[in-house]
């Protein structure tokens, strides 16, 4: 690991040593904290100048239900912030577990970083996660009538509702979804003289 990076992880684990896991794999940091730390050390993570994290690049939310195709025995839903200072040219992944899998909420970062706004619709509207303090928190990437939320493991593949436009009624109209559900195999699979 880079020499900075070292420095980094020092720091970290003093100021959130007491309460929080600090990983780096493959010349990243990342910092997990419990939920009820997440808008403090945010906060910290961009003022104090030992951090210096203006920009928030990027938050998204990861839903772990069967994480990797074995039994997952943690939280389910996670909300994951990449961070990057300019005049230190560090960056940190800072990722919290949501609470509640039922009714998932957290802190927004609206008020530490302007830029998770849309980040944070975002996350609300494909993984249902909701930002406390969001001051404008509604769908951004779905319909306003969309049911569901898309990126969730347990959504239905092919949905729930169609939506097509109607050459004789002259409009859009919604209906329940008329995809006959089919298992595709590849070629290579299917034909066994497949390239000989």
């Amino acid at each position: 690991m880079d020499e900075y990076l070292i420095q980094l992880q020092q720091a970290l684990e003093k100021s959130f040593g007491k309460f929080a896991k600090i990983e780096a794999a493959l010349n990243e940091l990342t910092l997990t904290i419990p939920a009820e730390h997440y808008l403090e050390t945010a906060k910290t993570l961009r003022d104090d100048q030992v951090f210096a994290f203006e920009q928030l690049i990027d938050l998204c939310g990861v839903d772990f239900q069967s994480y990797g195709d074995m039994q997952w025995t943690g939280l389910r839903f996670a909300v994951v912030s990449h961070l990057l200072s300019v005049s230190k040219n560090w960056r940190l992944r800072l990722k919290v577990f949501v609470p509640n899998e039922d009714f998932p909420v957290i802190q927004s970062l609206l008020g530490v970083w302007s830029s998770a706004n849309w980040y944070e619709r975002e996350a609300f509207d494909l993984f249902g996660i909701i930002f406390e303090g969001h001051d404008d928190l509604r769908r951004i990437l779905t319909d306003y009538g969309f049911i569901g939320h898309p990126f969730r493991k347990d959504f239905p593949v092919s949905g729930q509702v169609e939506m097509r436009y109607d050459a004789e009624q002259k409009r859009v109209i919604y209906q329940p979804v008329t995809i006959e559900p089919r298992e595709v195999t590849p070629r290579i699979i299917r034909e066994t003289s497949y390239g000989a």
